[in-house]
């Protein structure tokens, strides 16, 4: 038994010493295997461009007329704008990933391999423009093709070695290798993406192209650098293959991305909000509105509900909660758990589908001294002039001082903590019960430009 497990122990250590050789060696087995997958793309795109005006002649001078006869104003003149960039093939059939800013406003588009010999016109498939992801499609049977496998960037560490393959500066296929630096980084991409940071030298005509793990698994889509010379400092980010993988399928399957939607406006829970609430955390999505006759409104999910857990997910926070509902597949059954008034609730909601790009009237005011606003009834006018819900009630902010540094003018507060407004009086008592309780602040949910949240609005007297 003893030699038995010694002999297990012994070939588990040969075995990863002879992995870590073969990488000590370098990555060219590996890079031969990958590169005839990686391909380079180039565009082309025609536009008409106005010259600069002609010189103006003094007035009567003989080649005023001839000038308007044969150019009139301006001469009109057709251009072609090129661009490069990298992409890679994901199977048999001839789709190719790249990125959309790459074949964007493009007419033409072609891809060429890595022999640089062989390249074929590529068709557009479809674009996801708010992950910056394109497919294209090429003919199979023009040309020998090899694709790559989509890799698992959720178990992807910081630390692990990468590779990034693609077509810098229009030099063809150039490899290079890092670490990932980051994962789950916001920079700034919009709500579906958290991107994976690389050191590996990433610069122009490298978006698009692949970010392999050691297994030769693509782990991410090259997207874009930051620097301040427009050259690498090893600071690249990819767009994770989780998020990619799934975007590629939904282009392939129906033309676009489909995602799904629960139908909820979101804000960032401070430490205030929490304390407001008495809720004795920072974690999770504060709801700040509910649309009518949406996933959630159907579910019961409540504007003031925090949202800590969505279909086993957690919630940590409000940046969290419209990647996880997007990449949930439409007419799924999820469980919700959320926070409220002390308890927590498990509320079973269907994801429906996100549909893709979804002056006041005047009468006396009342000048509410403890907020520094004069507010105003809510009438149908001022309603059906802010774009209102006709069954919206609440009061109309008309005037703000000096001292308040929360509200603007025009909005409404339709509820203080979880005491809906009906008019001006019900405000006011609220206002009065809030002071004797010696409480210094309100927790206001607020209509602003058509949309809601909360905020907290300190008293400015004593």
């Amino acid at each position: 038994m003893k030699s038995l497990i010694f002999l297990f122990f012994f070939n588990l250590f040969f075995l990863i010493n002879s992995s870590f050789a073969q990488f000590e060696r370098g990555y060219a087995d590996l890079v031969d295997e990958l590169l005839p997958s990686v391909v380079s793309i180039a565009t082309s795109q025609t536009v008409e461009r106005q010259t600069s005006q002609l010189p103006e002649l003094p007035e009567g001078h003989p080649f005023n007329d001839m000038f308007d006869d044969f150019f009139g104003n301006q001469m009109p003149k057709r251009e072609n704008l090129t661009g490069l960039g990298s992409g890679f093939i994901i199977n048999d059939e001839g789709y190719v990933v790249t990125n959309n800013h790459v074949i964007s406003g493009a007419d033409q588009i072609t891809v060429i391999f890595n022999n640089g010999i062989d390249e074929v016109s590529a068709e557009l498939v479809g674009t996801d423009p708010k992950t910056d992801i394109a497919v294209l499609k090429i003919d199979p049977s023009s040309i020998n093709i090899q694709s790559v496998n989509w890799g698992d960037s959720d178990i992807s560490r910081v630390g692990d070695i990468v590779l990034a393959i693609g077509n810098p500066l229009g030099l063809g296929g150039t490899v290079t290798s890092g670490i990932i630096s980051s994962i789950n980084r916001d920079i700034g991409g919009g709500p579906y993406v958290d991107f994976i940071q690389t050191d590996a030298p990433i610069n122009r005509g490298n978006s698009g192209g692949p970010l392999f793990n050691l297994d030769g698994e693509v782990i991410g889509i090259n997207s874009m650098i930051i620097s301040q010379t427009g050259g690498s400092v090893g600071l690249g980010f990819a767009i994770p293959s989780k998020t990619a993988k799934l975007i590629v399928e939904q282009i392939i399957s129906f033309g676009q991305a489909k995602r799904g939607r629960l139908g909820v406006q979101i804000q960032d829970l401070t430490q205030e909000f929490s304390d407001s609430l008495g809720y004795d955390s920072t974690e999770g999505a504060f709801v700040a509105s509910v649309e009518p006759n949406s996933p959630a409104a159907l579910s019961n999910i409540q504007a003031g509900d925090i949202i800590i857990e969505f279909n086993d997910q957690k919630i940590s926070s409000f940046k969290d909660l419209p990647k996880v509902v997007a990449e949930t597949p439409i007419g799924s059954k999820v469980v919700v758990k959320v926070w409220r008034n002390g308890e927590i609730i498990n509320i079973d909601v269907k994801v429906g589908e996100l549909e893709e790009g979804r002056k006041v009237a005047k009468n006396e005011g009342v000048y509410l001294e403890e907020l520094d606003i004069t507010v105003e009834e809510l009438s149908s006018e001022a309603i059906n002039s802010l774009g209102l819900d006709s069954k919206t009630s609440g009061i109309l902010v008309k005037e703000v001082g000096d001292k308040n540094e929360n509200l603007l003018s025009n909005d409404v507060i339709i509820q203080v903590s979880s005491e809906k407004i009906k008019d001006i009086n019900s405000f006011q008592s609220i206002i009065a019960n809030s002071i004797k309780l010696n409480r210094d602040k309100l927790l206001l949910r607020v209509i602003r430009d058509g949309n809601e949240f909360w905020l907290i609005n300190p008293f400015v007297i004593e």
